[in-house]
């Protein structure tokens, strides 16, 4: 049976479906805030002003936030960023940039280096970078390392009405089991409690003859704790830390 002190914490399934439209940087920040190294470090921030440079950010953000309210300030090179400038010499034509026609619920806040839009909608998060003197109607000029469009008009209806019928992808559901199934091991639950919270009480009647139940739970438990402890960098698209060098388990100071 499952321990009943840790059920408030890590048990309904509910409490994880947010995590089905998170896109990679939200996801990575999921698996970051959990490590209890960065918790730490967020408590001693002011004793440790410089930490937050080897997780990868600017600055520490709170890891009691989820990524439904964090606003972490990640290192530069993302390739989901589109970064926006006034364009200097527009054609007759162009597009301009039109913040209420980006969809979904948007953000703004200043990352320690830049201002930064993030606008969220069922299935889809737009990030931007936008530069000073960037105004609303002004004629825009955007670059990216990656795939990601420019809010101009028709992309901006474009999107919205991809929001409106998408759904989460299969992997999506990979990623909630996996939080699950790490907040759980991090509360000292067993691994057949973590089989009975994602996968019901039924499933896990035959938990000692199931192998396959059994080998499905450590595979997601050692893949939460994997992206915890570094992994999130390729979330974040971050360069790997020098084997070695401010490894989780390395004793502190």
């Amino acid at each position: 049976m499952v321990n009943p002190h840790h059920v408030a914490h890590w048990y309904p399934t509910a409490a994880y479906l947010y995590v089905l439209w998170l896109d990679a940087l939200a996801l990575a920040w999921e698996y970051l805030r959990r490590h209890p190294d960065y918790r730490l470090d967020w408590l001693r921030r002011a004793r440790r002003p410089d930490a937050a440079h080897r997780w990868g950010l600017r600055v520490l953000e709170d890891p009691a936030l989820d990524a439904r309210d964090a606003h972490p300030a990640w290192q530069p090179g993302q390739a989901d960023v589109v970064q926006l400038y006034p364009d200097a010499d527009p054609p007759v034509d162009a597009e301009p940039f039109a913040f209420w026609r980006i969809p979904g619920h948007k953000q703004l806040l200043h990352d320690g280096k830049a201002l930064a839009l993030i606008a969220r909608s069922p299935g889809q998060c737009l990030r931007f970078a936008l530069a000073p003197g960037l105004q609303d109607g002004m004629a825009v000029a955007y670059a990216h390392r990656g795939g990601a469009f420019a809010p101009t008009r028709g992309h901006a209806l474009d999107a919205a009405q991809a929001a409106t019928k998408s759904r989460p992808a299969p992997s999506a559901l990979l990623e909630l089991h996996t939080l699950q199934a790490l907040d759980a091991t991090l509360a000292g639950s067993s691994f057949r409690d973590v089989a009975e919270g994602l996968f019901g009480v039924d499933a896990a009647a035959g938990w000692y003859s199931d192998g396959g139940l059994r080998s499905k739970v450590r595979r997601l438990v050692r893949r939460g704790d994997a992206l915890m402890r570094g992994g999130y960098r390729r979330l974040a698209q971050l360069s790997p830390l020098e084997k070695g060098r401010f490894e989780g388990n390395a004793k502190r100071p």
